[in-house]
């Protein structure tokens, strides 16, 4: 079987869980985020059984086009001749997004044993979730 949803706008990298006075806790960004994932995960499906056995995830996240960006570099990002390889990190991106799926998607992320995360730039920003069985 295989899942397929887009999340809409910026996407967010996990952060790292901060200590404080009280305790640990997870920045509100991403828990934010998280639960933006969540939401755009049960849109799509409604009532879903988590999948069970081996996975494969392949997580594909639009930045938007520099504003700075010359035509021609403008061209390029489209092409995806120009990536971007700045932060966030591919794995803090990737993290995000499965540790939201906990639960929904699959019993648990250590389900993934293959994963790929594809940084592009387009006029489209939206991060596009692919996972299946195999």
């Amino acid at each position: 079987m295989k899942i397929e949803f887009e999340i809409p706008g910026m996407a967010v990298a996990k952060a790292r869980v901060r200590v404080g006075k009280f305790g640990a806790y997870t920045p509100s960004k991403t828990k934010n985020y998280e639960n933006w994932v969540k939401m755009c995960f049960v849109q799509k499906y409604k009532k879903f059984e988590p999948l069970q056995g081996r996975l494969r995830a392949k997580i594909y996240v639009a930045f938007p086009i520099l504003k700075n960006a010359t035509k021609k570099d403008k061209l390029l990002m489209l092409e995806g001749i120009i990536s971007p390889a700045k932060k966030p990190d591919w794995d803090n991106l990737g993290k995000a997004v499965c540790d939201a799926l906990n639960g929904l998607a699959y019993r648990d992320d250590s389900q993934i044993v293959n994963s790929q995360v594809i940084k592009y730039y387009s006029d489209n920003v939206i991060t596009r979730v692919e996972i299946e069985e195999f």
